[in-house]
């Protein structure tokens, strides 16, 4: 079972892989005649707005500095290319819509409509959601085990991974605010801050994976097994934030991660006796099956809900189930060591 779970996990990564191509609405003659249009004019089918007065640094252009607009609006960025770009995605697709033709993407995404200047509201409230879940989850963790669970004598939790769960939580939980605040405003910034948040978290994971499914408890074995994966994981990190935002190679690095913890869990999953073992199963082959919605990426039902959206939505259980697994290891674990204790 552990074999054919991966094979489906290896083969829904790697399709992402393919995926990574020119958008087909940025080579529109249509689309881009309109955008250069706009940016003389500042209007778009009758509909002008007020950021073409100003440069896309939000100098001024042919106006004094208290017609910019507050700082509650500028923090979005939201510049007269932007805009222009944006309000003509939605005018040639009405157009296509009109001749029967169906969606297509805009620099890499779907032609989403806006609410109250978020540009993926649906997945900002999904990212959202599981960040909730996943501090809910720390919380009730670390509730047991420092509160439900008996001490050592040294005052120490029973259970040897406590302290690698609690850093796991504040991966994740870092990697969903900063994936709501990127579906939010795609910019320069919350990208580079989305995508190494998401390259720490695969990364911890998998350190994670390893220690817990290989029982390595000793701090020395430890330090040698994370050292050369957060080494590279640095590196890779530094790489796309100063050198180049390589978006093929940071997949790549991703798939291998995601593959290799995968893996490591399926066959811990498969030989271990844990009473625990199935909640393993379901999260991996649930993980598999919401990965196929990123790989069938279908264009935004009302504008709003697209693949990517519910696989935002299919993590939600995922990780619920994940750190009930988390606390049923714990509570394993510490009711095998003191009965080795008596």
């Amino acid at each position: 079972m552990a074999r054919h779970c991966f094979v489906l996990v290896l083969v829904a990564l790697l399709c992402l892989v393919g995926l990574l191509e020119t958008s087909p609405g940025d080579a529109d003659p249509v689309y881009r005649s309109c955008v250069e249009q706009c940016e003389k004019t500042g209007c778009v089918g009758g509909k002008c707005f007020q950021h073409c007065n100003f440069s896309a640094d939000g100098n001024p252009v042919d106006g004094p500095w208290y017609l910019q607009e507050p700082l509650y609006i500028q923090w979005k960025q939201w510049d007269c290319r932007s805009d222009c770009r944006y309000h003509c995605m939605l005018y040639r697709e009405e157009e296509r819509q009109k001749l029967g033709q169906k969606p297509i993407k805009y620099h890499g995404k779907w032609p989403f409509k806006r609410v109250y200047g978020i540009q993926e509201p649906v997945s900002v409230a999904l990212s959202a959601l599981n960040l909730a879940v996943q501090f809910h989850g720390w919380v009730s963790f670390y509730i047991l085990v420092n509160y439900k669970l008996p001490f050592r004598s040294n005052k120490k939790t029973y259970y040897e991974y406590t302290g690698l769960w609690n850093i796991y939580a504040l991966f994740a939980m870092n990697a969903w605010f900063w994936s709501a605040v990127f579906h939010s405003r795609d910019v320069d910034l919350t990208e580079k801050l989305d995508y190494s948040s998401a390259v720490a978290l695969l990364g911890y994971s998998l350190i994670l994976s390893i220690i817990r499914a290989f029982s390595v408890r000793l701090e020395a074995v430890r330090v040698m097994v994370a050292a050369p994966l957060l080494a590279f994981v640095t590196t890779h990190i530094l790489y796309l934030n100063f050198y180049k935002l390589d978006y093929g190679w940071n997949m790549k690095v991703c798939v291998a991660m995601g593959i290799l913890q995968l893996l490591v869990w399926s066959i811990w999953a498969g030989v271990t006796h844990h009473p625990s073992r199935w909640k393993l199963w379901v999260v991996v082959l649930g993980g598999a099956l919401a990965m196929l919605l990123e790989i069938y990426d279908f264009p935004p039902y009302w504008d709003l809900v697209d693949a990517h959206a519910l696989w935002h939505a299919a993590t939600i259980p995922l990780a619920y189930l994940w750190w009930s697994f988390v606390r049923a290891d714990s509570e394993f674990r510490t009711s095998i060591l003191i009965k080795k204790t008596k």
